[in-house]
C-alpha cells in the first residue's frame, strides 16, 4: 500500500524590518522617510524605481523604553477591519493588503501581528485560520464572521460590517465607563481627603483641645479616636484595603459562582442595573443580527453571541436559548422561557422570524436599546451629582463640624 508523503509546511516569508532612509530625487532635492522592507538592498532598489537615489539606508533604532509597543486596542482592530475591507473592495490582493497595512503601522505589536497573518495567508492558510493564532485580538465572534464571509464570497462586506459593529460596541462601553468613572473618582478623592484630615489635621486640633480641660463631645471624641487609630495603623488599613481588592479580583477571575453572584447583584442595582440590562440586550441583538446576516447558522451564532453580551447572567440565558433552538423551538419561544428579555424584544423577534427579516428586526432592537443606554447614562449623570454632594458633605463636612463642636461648647460655657 502506497503511503502519501506529508506535505511540508510552506516556508514563511522573511521578517519585515523598519528602515530610515535619506536620498535625492531627480531634481537633486533631499528627501527622507521611513519604510518597511525585507532588507536594505531591496529597499534601495524600490527607492530607485521611484526615482530616488538613496544615500543612507539604515535599520531604524529601537527605543530604550516601549520597544515592544503598546497593547492592541479594539479601536485598532476596528480601523484595521475597515482598511482591509476597503482594499479588498478595490481589488488589492489580500497578501499585499496586509503588507501595505503593516508598512504604515507605528505600533510594533500591531505591525508584527499583521506580518504574521500575511505570512500565514501566503503559506496557504485562510484569513480566519490566520486570525485564530491571535485569539486575544480576534475573538470567536470575529473569526466566525470572517469564516462565514470567506465561505459566502462577501469577506469585504462582512469586514466592513464588523468594523461598524466594533465602533458601536466600543462607543456603548465608553458611555457606561464614563457614567461609572466620575462618581467612583469623586468618592475616592473624598476618602483620600478624609484620610489626610484624620492623619494630619485632627491631631493638631487634639493638642488644642487638651488645653481646655473639659470633656469632648461624643462625636468629636469618636473622630479623635479614629484619627489616633489611623495615625498609628495607617499601613495596616492600607494593606487590608489593597489585599481585599486584589484578593477579590483574583477570586473573581477564577470563580464562576462569585462572578455570577456579583453579576446578579449589579443587575439588581437601581439605575446602574437598568443600564447594564439595556446594554446586554443591545449587544445581544446587534451581535445576533450581524452573525445571522453573515450566514452563520442560528445555533452556532447563539453560542458566539453568548460570550458577547458582557454579562454571565445573559451568557447563561443565551446558552439555554441555544439548547432550546437546537431541539426545534423557535427563537422567540426560547427567549420567553428564560424570562430575562423584555416583551418588546421577544415580540420583535417573533415578527422578524415570521417575516423572514430576523436580522433587520434585531438591528432595530439594538438601535432602540443603544439609545436607551445613552438616555439612561445622561439621567444617571444628573442623578448622581446630588448623591456625591451628600457623600462629600457627610465625610468632610462631618469632620469639620466635629472639630468645631468643642469650640462652640466652650463659647457657650464662657457666655
Amino acid at each position: 500500500m502506497a503511503t502519501t508523503a506529508a506535505k511540508p509546511p510552506a516556508p514563511r516569508a522573511h521578517a519585515m524590518e523598519q528602515f530610515t532612509w535619506e536620498g535625492t530625487d531627480k531634481r537633486g532635492v533631499k528627501m527622507k522617510g521611513e519604510t518597511t522592507s525585507k532588507n536594505a538592498n531591496l529597499l534601495r532598489a524600490e527607492l530607485r524605481k521611484q526615482g530616488i537615489n538613496p544615500t543612507v539606508v539604515r535599520t531604524k533604532s529601537k527605543p530604550l523604553f516601549g520597544a515592544a509597543g503598546k497593547a492592541i486596542s479594539a479601536q485598532d482592530i476596528s480601523v484595521f477591519s475597515r482598511q482591509v475591507a476597503t482594499m479588498l473592495q478595490s481589488g488589492v490582493p489580500m497578501v499585499q493588503s496586509f503588507e501595505i497595512l503593516a508598512g504604515g503601522q507605528k505600533n510594533p505589536r500591531m505591525r508584527n501581528m499583521l506580518l504574521d497573518i500575511r505570512d500565514n495567508i501566503a503559506g496557504g492558510s485562510s484569513l480566519s485560520e490566520s486570525m485564530a493564532r491571535h485569539p486575544v485580538q480576534f475573538d470567536a465572534l470575529y473569526r466566525n464572521l470572517t469564516r462565514a464571509g470567506e465561505g459566502a464570497g462577501v469577506l469585504d462586506t462582512v469586514l466592513d460590517t464588523v468594523a461598524t459593529y466594533k465602533e458601536r460596541t466600543e462607543a456603548l462601553k465608553g458611555k457606561i465607563k464614563k457614567a461609572l468613572f466620575y462618581p467612583a473618582a469623586v468618592i475616592a478623592v473624598a476618602i483620600l481627603v478624609s484620610a489626610v484630615l484624620l492623619i494630619y489635621v485632627v491631631p493638631q486640633f487634639e493638642d488644642v483641645f487638651k488645653g481646655f480641660g473639659a470633656d469632648l463631645p461624643a462625636f468629636t471624641q469618636m473622630i479623635v479616636d479614629a484619627s489616633r487609630f489611623l495615625t498609628a495603623w495607617w499601613w495596616l488599613v492600607l494593606a487590608i484595603a489593597a489585599g481585599s481588592v486584589f484578593g477579590f479580583l483574583f477570586i473573581y477571575k477564577r470563580s464562576q459562582t462569585l462572578e455570577r453572584n456579583v453579576d446578579r447583584l449589579l443587575l439588581k442595582l437601581p439605575v446602574i442595573g437598568m443600564i447594564l440590562h439595556q446594554s446586554a440586550i443591545a449587544r445581544f441583538a446587534r451581535t445576533l443580527a450581524l452573525t445571522f446576516k453573515a450566514g452563520v447558522p442560528l445555533v452556532e451564532a447563539l453560542e458566539t453571541v453568548a460570550g458577547a453580551t458582557g454579562s454571565i447572567v445573559y451568557n447563561d440565558a443565551v446558552m439555554r436559548i441555544r439548547d432550546d433552538v437546537s431541539v426545534g423551538y423557535q427563537l422567540n419561544v426560547a427567549m420567553k422561557q428564560v424570562n430575562l428579555f423584555p416583551h418588546m424584544v421577544v415580540q420583535m423577534t417573533a415578527i422578524g422570524e415570521e417575516a423572514g427579516a430576523l436580522d433587520t428586526m434585531l438591528l432595530k432592537v439594538a438601535e432602540f436599546y443603544e439609545q436607551e443606554v445613552n438616555n439612561s447614562v445622561d439621567a444617571l449623570a444628573s442623578l448622581i451629582e446630588p448623591f456625591i454632594m451628600v457623600v462629600i458633605g457627610v465625610l468632610v463636612g462631618g469632620m469639620v463640624i466635629g472639630m468645631y463642636l468643642p469650640i462652640f461648647k466652650l463659647a457657650a460655657t464662657v457666655g
